[in-house]
């Protein structure tokens, strides 16, 4: 498909499905970025251990992963502007479930309900963002992954004291609330020709199409991409939980939580900025490590006298990472429904291994009652990523 013949939004239109888009990016990681401040209250009151608990972040990442691996079937089914909206509705009623069912097998069926709609619109939003928007597209998912972010950080900023007000359980669920308005956006701007799919029965030939399977460059994705997401769960996982266990209190976590998402959000600004200038992502990709690998020394070293620069470069350098991952992936085909499909395999592959850090995290901390150990295993796992990154250098062979 060529996509210089694909529709694109006039200036207005474009400004709304950007709009929408970002609505979305912003429901994608409340319902697990809320619940590490309210941990402590979550096992109290259910009596979850912290292997148990983990599953909140873990399922629901598990979930994206087995949701993106099928997503092509799905959008054969649903096309683009339904899937995405079934995603938004999937994760307004699991937050509002919350509300009722908050024993720990609705906690945890509401977490997989989360991972599935999550899954849905990060595997078909990008599809939509490189057709509509094919000369901005690094620009657009910076916008995306900000908004991403964005989320996290308003969800860990506001759980204590919404908490305080509604009860945990009700700080939960109020994250229903934001889903719906963002499906209702989207329904609007998604009436431009530039935000579907072209004929569906035209996509579903393609007989000539060598399956990512079988391309070990497609493969080579994978680990990058769920490296890179691992230290973006873990922290939202577990980076309050661990101030809480060094005598902090829950609000302050939850503060350091949502400082260090806002530097991720920060960060993202500045991939969408200046991303274009660097053809070569791999430049970028190696600065944005060294500051993680920084941040997460922080952790274990001076967790608490520097509290604030740590989430700092922490924030900064996971925060650049996520996107960087996303647009190396995407950089490797230029046909938008066809990259789709290959994010989709790296996303799914990808965030499989990534849900493993926040279970690994609980188990270690049942164990030994301390994450000092997750954050060095983490720096170990950065550091491969960023030498497989190496083999990614422009003008090289893309995938087919």
């Amino acid at each position: 498909m060529d996509q210089s013949n694909a529709p694109q939004p006039s200036r207005g239109a474009g400004l709304l499905l950007i709009a929408a888009i970002f609505a979305l990016a912003l429901n994608l990681r409340p319902a697990m970025a809320a619940v590490g401040p309210l941990l402590d209250l979550i096992e109290a009151a259910t009596g979850m251990d912290s292997t148990t608990a983990s599953l909140l972040t873990t399922l629901p990442v598990a979930m994206i992963g087995v949701g993106a691996l099928s997503i092509r079937p799905l959008r054969r089914r649903l096309g683009e502007r339904k899937g995405i909206l079934l995603g938004a509705v999937l994760i307004g009623l699991a937050c509002l479930a919350r509300a009722v069912f908050d024993g720990t097998a609705g906690l945890i069926a509401s977490a997989a309900v989360v991972g599935v709609g999550v899954a849905l619109i990060q595997a078909l939003a990008p599809v939509v963002i490189k057709r509509a928007f094919p000369t901005r597209f690094g620009t657009v998912m910076g916008v995306y992954t900000t908004g991403i972010m964005g989320g996290a950080a308003v969800a860990a900023a506001t759980a204590a004291g919404l908490a305080g007000a509604v009860g945990w359980a009700g700080a939960l669920a109020l994250w229903a609330v934001p889903a719906f308005l963002a499906a209702v956006v989207w329904i609007i701007a998604a009436r431009d020709p530039a935000a579907e799919e072209p004929n569906r029965a035209v996509v579903a030939e393609g007989t000539h199409e060598v399956p990512f399977w079988k391309q070990p460059r497609a493969w080579a994705l994978v680990p990058i991409l769920g490296l890179g997401t691992s230290a973006y769960t873990l922290v939202l996982a577990w980076l309050p939980p661990y101030y809480v266990d060094m005598g902090q209190a829950r609000a302050t976590a939850g503060f350091l939580l949502s400082g260090m998402t806002g530097a991720e959000v920060a960060a993202g600004v500045l991939v969408s900025l200046f991303i274009a200038r660097f053809p070569d992502r791999r430049g970028p990709m190696l600065a944005a490590v060294a500051l993680a690998l920084i941040g997460l020394a922080g952790l274990v070293l001076t967790p608490v006298s520097l509290a604030v620069p740590v989430m700092l470069l922490l924030g900064l350098g996971i925060g650049a990472v996520f996107p960087l991952t996303l647009i190396l992936a995407m950089d490797q085909i230029d046909d938008p429904v066809r990259s789709g499909d290959l994010l989709a395999f790296v996303q799914g592959g990808g965030y499989i291994i990534a849900s493993l850090s926040p279970l690994a995290a609980g188990l270690l901390r049942d164990r030994l009652s301390d994450l000092s150990q997750a954050w060095m295993l983490m720096g170990l796992g950065l550091v491969a990523m960023a030498a497989m990154t190496l083999a990614f250098k422009p003008g090289g062979a893309k995938l087919r």
